[in-house]
C-alpha cells in the first residue's frame, strides 16, 4: 500500500498537482459506502464477518511457514507412533478431547489451527471405529477438504467482486459531481473548474481502489486460503499412508514430500525430530 499510494502521490506532485484537490470526502463516502453496502447485500453475514477477519489477518505473518510444517510433522509422528505402539485405543483420549490433550498441548501452533485439529481428530476417530474401509477413506477426506476450501474461497471471491464494482461506483460519484457542476454553469470559470476536478476524483478513486487496493487484498486472501488448503492436504497424505499400514516414519515422509519445497523441512530435520518420540 505504501508503494501504491506513494508512487501515485510522488508522480502527481512532480507534475505540479495539488494533493488537497484529491481530498474529496464526499466522493469517498459515495464510493466507500456503496461498496460496503453492496458487500453486505451480496453476501451472508458469516462471509462479511470473515472478510473483515481475513483483512486484519493480512497484517500478521503467513500462518503456514516452514516452522508450522515442522511442528505438524512432529505431531503426526507422535500420534502415529503412539497408535502403532499402543493401538488406536492409545490415542483415543487425545482425539476425543484435543483441546485438553497433553500431546497436542506440546504443539501450540498446530493446536491453534482449529480446523486442522478437527480434521485430524475426526478422521482418526473414523479409523478408531473401523466403520470405514481404507479405500473409502480417501473419498471422505477429499470431500471434507473440498467443501472446506469451497466455503473459504467465498471470501476472496466476494472481495474480488467488490473490486470489479469499484470503477462503476467511481463513475457514479463522478456523474453526481457533473450534475452538481451543471448547476454552476454561468458562474466563475475557476469555480466550475474546481467542481469538474472534484467530480473526476470519483473516477480516479474508483479505479485506484479496484486495481491498487481491493483487488490485491482479494488475491492476498486467496493465497492464504490456498496455503491453508495445502496444510490440510499434508495431513490427508499422512493419514492415508498410515491407514494403509505404513510405518509412522514412512507416513510422515509421505506428508513431507507433499509440502511445497519452499516450506518443506529437510529429511535430516525430520529424522532428528523423530529419533526420540515424546511420551504421549
Amino acid at each position: 500500500m505504501i508503494f501504491v499510494f506513494g508512487s501515485i502521490a510522488v508522480g502527481y506532485t512532480m507534475h505540479g498537482g495539488n494533493l488537497m484537490v484529491l481530498m474529496q470526502i464526499s466522493e469517498f463516502i459515495i464510493i466507500g459506502g456503496a461498496g460496503l453496502g453492496a458487500l453486505v447485500v451480496a453476501n451472508p453475514p458469516h462471509v462479511v464477518k470473515e472478510i473483515f477477519h481475513e483483512i486484519l489477518a493480512l497484517l500478521k505473518p503467513a500462518p503456514f511457514r516452514r516452522e508450522e510444517y515442522q511442528e505438524l510433522l512432529n505431531v503426526l509422528y507422535q500420534l502415529f507412533y503412539t497408535a502403532r505402539r499402543d493401538g488406536l485405543i492409545g490415542i483415543e483420549d487425545h482425539i476425543e478431547d484435543p483441546e485438553n490433550s497433553d500431546l497436542f498441548k506440546q504443539f501450540p501452533a498446530f493446536q491453534s489451527h482449529h480446523v486442522a485439529v478437527g480434521f485430524l481428530s475426526d478422521t482418526l476417530k473414523v479409523l478408531l471405529t473401523g466403520a470405514v474401509e481404507d479405500h473409502h477413506l480417501q473419498e471422505i477426506l477429499d470431500l471434507d477438504i473440498e467443501q472446506h476450501h469451497e466455503e473459504r474461497m467465498e471470501i476472496p471471491h466476494a472481495v474480488a467482486t467488490i473490486a470489479d464494482a469499484m470503477p462503476g461506483f467511481g463513475i457514479v460519484a463522478a456523474v453526481l459531481g457533473v450534475i452538481i457542476t451543471m448547476g454552476k454553469i454561468g458562474g466563475e470559470p475557476a469555480v466550475i473548474g474546481e467542481s469538474v476536478a472534484a467530480a473526476l476524483v470519483g473516477t480516479f478513486v474508483g479505479v485506484l481502489l479496484a486495481y491498487g487496493v481491493v483487488g490485491p487484498i482479494a488475491k492476498s486472501i486467496e493465497n492464504r486460503i490456498k496455503a491453508e488448503n495445502a496444510y490440510m492436504l499434508c495431513i490427508r497424505t499422512a493419514i492415508l499412508s498410515f491407514a494403509r499400514g505404513d510405518s509412522p516414519l514412512t507416513s510422515v515422509e509421505f506428508a513431507r514430500r507433499s509440502i511445497h519445497p519452499e516450506e518443506r523441512p529437510s529429511f535430516d530435520e525430520v529424522e532428528e525430530m523423530t529419533r526420540a518420540p515424546k511420551a504421549a
